[in-house]
């Protein structure tokens, strides 16, 4: 698996990413307290601020008479463990930057809430008889993902490889080759506690929501490398 540690690419309209660092922070916040729940009440955070699909989608009662369209938003701010906290926060600290840059504030954080709502609403359709919620930013970065590869795809950037091996390459390939792994995964591992779905919704929603929101004056798929050059000749 392919994750991004640093990528060439200083910001260019922006002076500081606000909204990124702010969701870092609520996520964090968030995840202090859940560990400060005991373990009986952390499963029932899950179930009443995650998405449960077959409460969303199947009929049954709402957790906690908390409605269930709203944990729509919610369940993007829980995590399960630090590790999947840590992931989640090294995506959007690597990508999210540029993404906000490109979108302008506001409608980058439009942009990582409706890509988080669709990843889970793609993963209730898939899974709509399960009663286990769905937690976790996975499917918001995601989009993050999806819109870095249509904005950015030639910057180069190091990442890790199985956890171990530095490479310094595009952000196609790097990307690229996270997304390709999400894929092999749907078939190689149906079973799995781990949101594969839900990793696919939210980078197709990102994928559809990018060229309508992003600035008017940032191309898609980078600049050109003709018009790389910073002089002009006629």
């Amino acid at each position: 698996m392919f994750i991004p540690i640093h990528d060439d690419n200083p910001l260019k309209v922006i002076s500081f990413q606000r909204v990124t660092v702010a969701l870092i922070i609520t996520n964090v916040l968030v995840f202090f307290w859940q560990t400060s729940l005991a373990p009986g009440e952390i499963i029932a955070a899950d179930q009443t601020f995650g998405v449960v699909p077959a409460a969303l989608l199947g009929g049954l009662p709402d957790f906690g008479n908390f409605p269930e369209e709203l944990a729509l938003i919610t369940y993007m701010f829980l995590h399960a463990d630090v590790w999947h906290l840590a992931g989640n926060m090294l995506f959007l600290w690597v990508l999210g930057d540029n993404v906000e840059d490109d979108l302008g504030h506001m409608r980058y954080l439009v942009f990582y809430l409706l890509c988080g709502i669709a990843s889970a609403l793609l993963f209730a359709v898939i899974k709509s008889d399960s009663t286990i919620p769905l937690i976790g930013a996975s499917g918001a970065t995601s989009g993050l993902v999806a819109a870095y590869l249509l904005l950015h795809p030639r910057v180069k950037m190091w990442a890790v490889v199985l956890l171990r091996i530095p490479i310094y390459i595009p952000a196609w390939g790097v990307l690229g080759g996270w997304m390709a792994f999400q894929v092999v995964m749907v078939v190689a591992d149906p079973g799995s506690p781990t949101a594969w779905w839900g990793h696919i919704g939210g980078f197709l929603a990102g994928l559809v929501l990018t060229p309508f929101l992003k600035r008017a004056d940032v191309p898609l798929f980078g600049r050109k490398p003709a018009e790389a050059d910073t002089g002009a000749s006629n």
